[in-house]
């Protein structure tokens, strides 16, 4: 990777966060506040709404999490980002405050170092026009406003795409490391874990060495140590290794801690939520309209990438998408997808068919991220 490489994204990360910034402060100006679920609380938010407005509703939980451990109820975080967050609040303070810029800290890094393992994984089958359309993509993504908040989009993001990035090169102890840590991050670790086999599959295709088809499928493996510990962590606390899963209906009725397949989803919106909404209401129907033109975007981007892009990459979009659904709802899908870096890069492909047309469709994603931080700063629930 060459420096101007390295400055552009530098510099794309910069103009993102002071877009975001800007947006923040003109909505504490004129956007009235929901009083729910407001990072640090309503006194911290008050006092500093561009800093605690990044830690509203799951950020919170984070924070908890670091700081106390974990309670009843709060499994289905996993564990790896609070951690991280405990770990270097050591060296900021003891205060909430410390582990908010703990957890900011953590996200904004992951967020670089991410986005330079994205540049160069994409570059690997691409030349730079496509990785910079591709990462320009992500980075105007109406809920990317998530990579910079104390959230896991980041982490996870950092983790899956470097851990990509070394099975392409052929490293796997590397990336079966990096795929643990993924797990350890959000159950969609399991997504990267298959990608990571059929990257391996089609590796070993090309080997005769059979001990170093073995050798490295191991390390491939060594990537079910994330999700495994975590697992085993859960029966020995709880008795129910599972529990993160058993305890989703608590997000809500749309929930389900049964398994609930795509089609059903689909048609409980279609024909259960969408009639029901109140469509005087603004808030009332457009979070379940953008969660149903995610779906129904991503499902067809999935489906295409088969044809497009590298089988691991497909394997991995398509699981990453179907996870979430399992429980029944779309419901903050518009956030989970953004770690989906295969549909991105597709994106960027497209867009570099169509010459100055992806200006337009630039500008209606940047408008669409302004708006969800505007609206989420305020304590409206985007995702």
């Amino acid at each position: 990777m060459q420096k101007s490489d390295l400055a552009f994204i530098f510099k794309s990360i910069l103009i993102w966060r002071l877009a975001l910034i800007a947006a923040v402060f003109f909505a504490v100006k004129f956007m009235p506040l929901q009083k729910d679920f407001l990072g640090g609380g309503m006194s911290n938010y008050l006092a500093s709404p561009l800093l605690w407005s990044l830690a509203n509703f799951d950020g919170e939980h984070y924070l908890a999490i670091a700081r106390q451990g974990y309670l009843p109820l709060t499994y289905f975080f996993f564990p790896l980002y609070p951690l991280l967050i405990k770990f270097i609040s050591v060296i900021f303070g003891k205060d909430l405050f410390a582990y908010l810029i703990s957890g900011l800290f953590v996200s904004h890094v992951s967020l670089f170092l991410g986005a330079i393992g994205f540049y160069k994984l994409v570059s690997l089958d691409h030349g730079p026009k496509i990785s910079k359309l591709a990462f320009i993509l992500l980075m105007l993504f109406p809920t990317s406003f998530y990579f910079g908040s104390v959230y896991t989009e980041s982490l996870f993001f950092t983790l899956s795409v470097w851990s990509f990035f070394f099975a392409r090169k052929r490293k796997w102890l590397l990336a079966g490391i990096l795929g643990a840590f993924a797990g350890a991050t959000r159950i969609v670790g399991l997504a990267l874990i298959a990608g990571l086999l059929v990257e391996w599959w089609e590796y070993s295709k090309t080997i005769k060495d059979k001990e170093k088809i073995l050798l490295s499928l191991a390390c491939v493996l060594l990537s079910f140590l994330g999700i495994g510990s975590y697992i085993y962590y859960l029966y020995v606390r709880t008795g129910d290794p599972i529990n993160f899963l058993t305890t989703a209906s608590i997000f809500g009725s749309q929930r389900s801690s049964s398994l609930i397949l795509l089609p059903q989803v689909f048609y409980r919106y279609f024909f259960k939520i969408l009639p029901s909404l109140d469509y005087s209401n603004f808030f009332s129907f457009s979070i379940p309209l953008f969660e149903l033109a995610t779906a129904l975007i991503f499902i067809f981007v999935s489906i295409l990438s088969f044809f497009k892009l590298r089988i691991s990459y497909s394997t991995y979009l398509l699981l990453g998408f179907l996870i979430p659904t399992f429980s029944g709802s779309f419901s903050s899908l518009p956030r989970y997808v953004l770690v989906l870096f295969p549909a991105f890069i597709l994106g960027g492909i497209y867009l570099s068919r169509i010459g100055r047309w992806h200006y337009p469709i630039f500008i209606l994603l940047a408008m669409g991220l302004l708006i969800c931080i505007s609206l989420f700063s305020r304590g409206y629930w985007i995702s």
